[in-house]
């Protein structure tokens, strides 16, 4: 970088009250390089040394102008973060680009993560430094594992990008204020981005550049921390299906009118006629099958899955709402009664709930068959009508 450049961007970064942070361990052999070149931008430098054994102790001393912390023992890379953005905020601090200390990334990428930032504004949003993963040198173990989080990442947050996994980034401070975080190793890093997202925080990818020499010293485990990994991703997943779909789902639904969701998000969505009417058609089947309790997760999932309308399928498989469900039992039953005949029939109880008790095997019968029917018959109508909409509005 030219001097002029580099000044400008020593100006930002006191601007924005911004640091680079460096968690590390056993890296000796590439750490030195990177904090000298840092220090040309910044002396906001954190440096977490996770229990290192090797020469970084040696090192760190050299440098009486940056910032260092040291964990006891190795704690993981998702604690060192933690700890280095806390300790960034506690001195007043506002950004902190991360920087892995392995060597793989660039320092004279540092500039396209500043220039993003707007100084007079209020910037809430995580930048994640995308890397070509397209490239014959990315080793197949890390395309592998940066697709599997991207598919995750979409499905937990609806976000897409091309990079979830990369450890150049630039945080604001205070995601970490309102956040409860439980990771420690590398699987922080994905748990941060979800629950960034589900706050409502912005997150986008830029692009960067990436090295992957034979020397390069990586403390990933393949099992071990895919294992951890692959854990987290269930629970936010599980997480995102009961609580976080549904809770934005009725956020946008109470700021409009029903006649303008209905314009909004089904008139004039554009999903296909077809699209929708299988959504609706997915919706009723599930929401007339005895999944009680379920079937929110149970339609969010297969809507997901199958990539169909996530809107109109949980709006229709709220046809079992209390008020409708007695009716839909009565049916449920008689029309196992139908299927199977009289002879499986018990009329003994007087509650149509605890007639579901005496004829569980009609009613299992019936709800499922009304359910396949309904799901039919309904959806053919929808799709008739949206397409005679579709036509009108044309």
């Amino acid at each position: 970088m030219q001097n002029k450049n580099i000044n400008r961007i020593k100006k930002k970064f006191r601007q924005l009250k911004c640091c680079i942070i460096i968690p590390t361990y056993n890296n000796g052999n590439t750490l030195e390089s990177i904090i000298n070149n840092l220090l040309k931008l910044t002396n906001h430098i954190i440096v977490i040394d996770d229990g290192s054994t090797d020469s970084t102790n040696r090192i760190l001393k050299q440098y009486k102008n940056i910032h260092k912390l040291k964990n006891n023992k190795n704690s993981g890379k998702g604690f060192s973060l933690k700890k280095g953005m806390n300790y960034a905020k506690s001195i007043g601090l506002k950004y902190a680009i991360t920087i892995d200390s392995d060597g793989q990334h660039y320092t004279k990428d540092i500039p396209k993560f500043i220039e993003e930032i707007k100084i007079k504004s209020n910037n809430n949003i995580i930048i994640i430094g995308s890397r070509d993963m397209n490239k014959v040198s990315v080793p197949f173990r890390s395309r592998f594992g940066n697709n599997f989080s991207n598919f995750w990442f979409n499905f937990q947050t609806n976000i897409k990008l091309k990079d979830t996994q990369s450890g150049y980034r630039l945080y604001p401070l205070n995601v970490i204020e309102d956040i409860n975080l439980i990771s420690t190793r590398y699987e922080f890093e994905i748990e941060i981005l979800v629950k960034s997202a589900w706050k409502g925080i912005e997150i986008k990818n830029i692009p960067i550049n990436v090295s992957y020499k034979k020397n390069i010293v990586s403390h990933f485990r393949p099992f071990i921390d895919f294992l951890r990994i692959s854990i987290i991703n269930i629970w936010l997943v599980i997480y995102a299906l009961l609580y976080i779909k549904p809770r934005d789902f009725v956020r946008n639904f109470r700021k409009k009118n029903i006649k303008k969701f209905i314009y909004e998000d089904i008139l004039e969505n554009t999903d296909s006629s077809l699209k929708k009417a299988v959504s609706i058609s997915l919706g009723i089947f599930i929401g007339l099958t005895p999944f009680w309790g379920y079937q929110t997760l149970i339609v969010l999932f297969l809507a997901v899955i199958f990539k169909l309308n996530k809107v109109l399928a949980f709006t229709f498989s709220n046809i079992s709402i209390p008020p409708l469900i007695p009716i839909i039992i009565y049916f449920s039953i008689n029309t196992g009664k139908f299927i199977v005949g009289d002879s499986y029939y018990n009329n003994s109880d007087n509650t149509i709930y605890m007639g579901i008790q005496g004829n569980l095997y009609l009613y299992l019968i019936g709800s499922f068959t009304l359910a396949f029917f309904s799901s039919i018959i309904i959806g053919l109508i929808s799709y008739i009508s949206l397409k005679a909409i579709e036509t009108k509005l044309k």
